[in-house]
């Protein structure tokens, strides 16, 4: 067999030559059965995440090969975790991935608004709409439903005298995170880790400075805001002092330990007088070094690198504590704390590039031995470090996750401080505009228009279904609601207090998050509804 028809074509000469190679050995979906398939794959991914959108959405337990274990319901995070083999379910992982990127908040919510997209589109197509027709429809959508969110977005003051306004936005991010018990505690410390590091007048902030640290033990309230560095390291001799103030650091990156002949010639020790010289050439060198370090005014060693017992004695009887196999990260974040310069070389080593801090501590957990260093009161305060605790390992990588989430909200308000309200008011509010913005369209787009519409309802269902309240039931009453009142701020009550007025939960949600999920997610369907043929490598 030579293969599928088309695969052989002759040219004038009649010499038979292949177009295609291999074509009975691929696969190949084409038409309507492509788009099919690729919805399926969407929304089955959607399906999967939707149970953990909201306050009362489930978490997720994804176990890797290596028996790793991972309990989260941070969308991205599911995403990234699960194994997804179908191509345009990676498609759905990268987009949430870039909700994370941008937003770092709303992960889960991006992806059931593009599953319910998909879903749309599907009744769309079995109507015999063009698909091309439908993506340009949900296109226009989505710039009618951004534009309405800049008409309901309301201004939202960010100022450093009155952090409660972005507590509350913090508190509704981490209120759907696992950490909700302690959540006021929690948004206040992401709330000043921000404000510590940002720069309000460019309306900028910078991540790096902020460090999240967690450490097995503890209750969950136990959690602090250091304002300095914390690292999981003690000092390298248990005789060394627990507490030191007023320190001038030295910052290292070279090894304690003698030069080591940079030859390619081997040195031979012949006799035991070699060696002895060769002995008292290390310690010579040994104690220059220490002595180089105590010369320039050094009252601590942090190094990056290890070094030996002797050098760790060396370093004892001179008095001069020291910290050992600090990483890279660490280094860097220290000298930006204190103000000091990263040495490289100790002949480089000089009084200016001492950083400095007013205390340095070992503080210890509980009977366990381990230890952490906290360097406190430093020159350039900037740098902050969240220290979480926690019962065991799995609770602690979530509370960064949802750590994370908040400093990105409280982030991403101080890039844009405009706001609208969270539980679905915004998507209900949008949904009503969308529809009534189709009955004046007299093309064929107005049915994509109702379809986008019907899509954005979908978020309100999932929270209200999440909440174990009557999903279509709790909808329709909010819509005329929303209707009647003339309100954009009802949303489900997620928490079942009876009162479905988001503004006065304080259930508050970045309009650049919001904005951001519309338009990743209608990208995603447009691209997903144009692909019209697979081949891919495999048996038939």
């Amino acid at each position: 067999m030579v293969g599928m028809p088309g695969s052989l074509a002759f040219d004038e000469f009649g010499r038979p030559f292949i177009i295609l190679r291999d074509q009975e050995r691929q696969k190949r979906l084409t038409g309507a059965d492509a788009i099919k398939s690729h919805i399926l794959a969407g929304r089955q991914i959607a399906a999967t995440i939707r149970t953990s959108l909201g306050p009362k959405g489930l978490d997720k337990m994804l176990v890797s090969g290596d028996g790793d274990v991972t309990v989260t319901n941070d969308g991205a995070t599911i995403l990234k975790l699960m194994e997804v083999e179908h191509e345009i379910g990676k498609l759905m992982v990268q987009l949430s991935q870039s909700q994370d990127d941008e937003i770092g908040d709303g992960t889960t919510g991006v992806v059931v608004l593009a599953g319910a997209l998909l879903e749309q589109a599907e009744s769309l197509l079995d109507r015999g709409i063009h698909p091309i027709r439908i993506a340009d429809g949900f296109e226009l959508a989505a710039q009618c439903a951004v534009k309405h969110l800049d008409s309901i977005a309301e201004p939202f003051p960010v100022t450093t005298d009155n952090t409660e306004p972005l507590v509350k936005v913090a508190m509704t991010t981490l209120g759907s995170k696992i950490i909700n018990k302690c959540h006021k505690q929690m948004a206040e410390i992401a709330v000043n880790a921000v404000l510590s590091v940002a720069d309000l007048e460019k309306k900028d902030v910078n991540f790096e400075l902020i460090k999240i640290e967690g450490k097995v033990g503890g209750r969950m309230e136990d959690t602090t805001l250091v304002k300095g560095v914390v690292i999981d390291k003690s000092m390298s001799h248990p005789q060394m002092p627990k507490t030191l103030k007023d320190v001038k650091l030295a910052i290292l990156t070279c090894p304690f330990e003698p030069p080591k002949p940079k030859t390619t010639h081997k040195l031979d020790v012949t006799s035991a007088e070699d060696y002895k010289a060769l002995r008292q050439y290390e310690q010579e060198k040994f104690t220059q070094m220490v002595d180089q370090v105590k010369a320039a005014g050094a009252t601590l060693a942090i190094c990056q690198w290890g070094f030996d017992d002797e050098a760790n004695h060396l370093l004892l009887q001179k008095e001069l504590p020291a910290v050992r196999w600090v990483g890279g990260p660490e280094i860097e974040l220290i000298a930006i704390a204190t103000g000091g310069r990263i040495v490289p070389r100790f002949e480089e080593l000089s009084t200016d590039k001492l950083g400095t801090a007013g205390l340095v501590r070992e503080i210890a957990f509980g009977t366990s031995k381990e230890k952490m260093l906290v360097i406190e009161e430093c020159k350039n305060s900037k740098a902050v470090t969240i220290l979480l605790r926690g019962g065991n390992q799995m609770i602690i990588a979530e509370a960064k996750r949802s750590i994370h989430d908040a400093l990105c909200v409280v982030r991403s308000l101080i890039k844009d401080s405009r706001i609208v309200y969270g539980g679905g008011a915004a998507e209900i509010s949008c949904a009503v505009a969308v529809a009534k913005e189709a009955d004046q369209l007299s093309t064929l787009e107005q049915y994509a228009f109702r379809g986008f519409s019907v899509a954005l309802e979908s978020i309100p269902l999932a929270l209200a279904e999440n909440s174990g309240l009557a999903p279509i039931e709790t909808l329709t009453e909010l819509k005329s609601r929303q209707l009647s009142e003339k309100s954009n701020t009802l949303g489900v009550d997620c928490m079942l207090t009876g009162n479905c007025d988001m503004k006065q939960h304080n259930v508050v949600e970045s309009l650049h998050s919001k904005k951001q999920q519309i338009v990743l997610a209608t990208q995603l369907v447009k691209m997903i509804l144009k692909i019209d043929d697979i081949r891919s490598q495999g048996d038939v």
